[in-house]
């Protein structure tokens, strides 16, 4: 399994707005790829800026690249994300899972 880690920064005050606008756009089409295990999003208040974090689980290197194209390195952004990024950072990072641990909720 492969976990893929994107980071931007928001305004706090568009922060509510920006994680609606990602539901409806990089959720829903990281949701309807094939190879998709699970979608993560973070977010953490620093004064006036927030920091979001998309983190995906796939099942491969193939299932990365029919969502993100050949470059799986460049990071993916759709035009609902212009007005609310303070900047766009080129790149994502990949991670190998080595090990897991789930638990249950509720």
């Amino acid at each position: 399994m492969i976990a893929r880690m994107w980071h931007g920064r928001v305004r706090r005050e568009d922060a509510g707005r920006y994680h609606e606008v990602v539901a409806a756009t990089g959720l829903e089409e990281y949701g309807a790829s094939a190879g998709i295990r699970g979608i993560y999003y973070l977010q953490r208040h620093d004064g006036d800026v927030t920091h979001v974090v998309t983190l995906t689980f796939w099942d491969s290197w193939e299932a990365i690249r029919a969502f993100a194209g050949d470059d799986v390195s460049r990071a993916k952004y759709y035009p609902e994300d212009e007005p609310f990024l303070l900047e766009k950072e080129p790149t994502v990072t990949h991670y190998e899972v080595v090990d897991a641990i789930l638990r249950g909720q509720g």
